[in-house]
């Protein structure tokens, strides 16, 4: 029988990465992994917030998702290839935080208090409240594929790699899940 060993996750700096000899694996040097990051935060920062219905917990989980995609090393064909493995990398993230239970589900509003302040910034409350009660009934999967495509502007081909899908899959399941979300928003088409 094997026992379980804890590991204690510890802030690492590319620096200290390079003193211990692993950057040789690594493919990318610390000016490229920071244009990387710059090109790509937000985006996953999104992506992580609207899978996981928790902002304070994308944070968490986009800190460990570029750790992931640092410590994993891997060499990327092109910019595609390198930003597709990262949404992988985050997707697993994300099902693996859902699977922990360690988030809650809540409908996220715009952080304006005043009614006048909503009209003058043209924010559809209800609307927007609508969407992501709906999106909250959606499986994880099915927020994930939705995310990517109408969020991100993912193609088909792009969403099979970020979620590990044939690239024929995903078409039906598209649509599967914007039927879905349609139903959810009480539109019969």
């Amino acid at each position: 029988m094997t026992g379980t060993t804890t590991i204690a996750m510890r802030e690492t700096t590319l620096i200290e990465v390079e003193q211990t000899g692993e950057a040789a694996a690594l493919p990318m040097d610390e000016e490229t992994f920071r244009a990387f990051y710059d090109r790509t935060s937000r985006s996953v920062w999104l992506y992580l917030a609207r899978v996981s219905g928790d902002r304070q917990l994308a944070d968490d989980l986009v800190q460990e998702t570029y750790y992931r995609f640092f410590r994993a090393g891997a060499a990327h064909e092109n910019e595609t290839h390198r930003r597709n493995s990262l949404f992988r990398i985050a997707t697993n993230i994300a099902r693996d935080a859902e699977r922990r239970g360690k988030h809650r589900r809540h409908v996220a509003l715009p952080d304006i208090d005043d009614d006048a302040q909503l009209v003058a910034a043209n924010v559809d409350v209800a609307g927007r409240t609508d969407l992501a009660r709906a999106m909250s009934h959606l499986r994880p999967a099915q927020r994930e594929m939705i995310w990517l495509a109408y969020a991100l502007g993912s193609s088909h081909q792009e969403i099979a790699e970020a979620l590990g899908l044939r690239t024929g899959s995903v078409k039906p399941l598209l649509f599967r899940a914007r039927r879905k979300l349609a139903e959810l928003l009480g539109r019969t088409r």
